[in-house]
């Protein structure tokens, strides 16, 4: 069940940094921007790969915190018994 909760977070993160990524450079030039006053030491390609993981961590922080955030008081409670002492509707881990 972890690698699925996994797979919720990293997925829709992805997706938004895509869009993030097209939404941002469509617009942004990526030899125009400055650090502290100085050009980007980086290519355009390397712009793009570096904004990509920033976003994509942003986002899956965002989603992750959603995810637990989101999480029923009851399974939080409940859940972390041995499994034969569980209520029904507890995931198996």
């Amino acid at each position: 069940m972890g690698n699925l909760k996994l797979v919720w977070v990293a997925w829709p993160a992805f997706l938004s940094a895509c869009v993030l990524e097209l939404f941002v450079f469509a617009m942004v030039d990526p030899q125009d921007l400055q650090w502290l006053g100085q050009p980007l030491a980086l290519s355009r390609q390397g712009v793009y790969t570096v904004s990509f993981f920033v976003f994509w961590a942003i986002s899956a922080v965002s989603n992750a915190l959603t995810a637990v955030l989101g999480t029923p008081p009851a399974q939080i409670r409940d859940c972390p018994r041995a499994p034969g002492e569980r209520p029904d509707g507890c995931p198996q881990q």
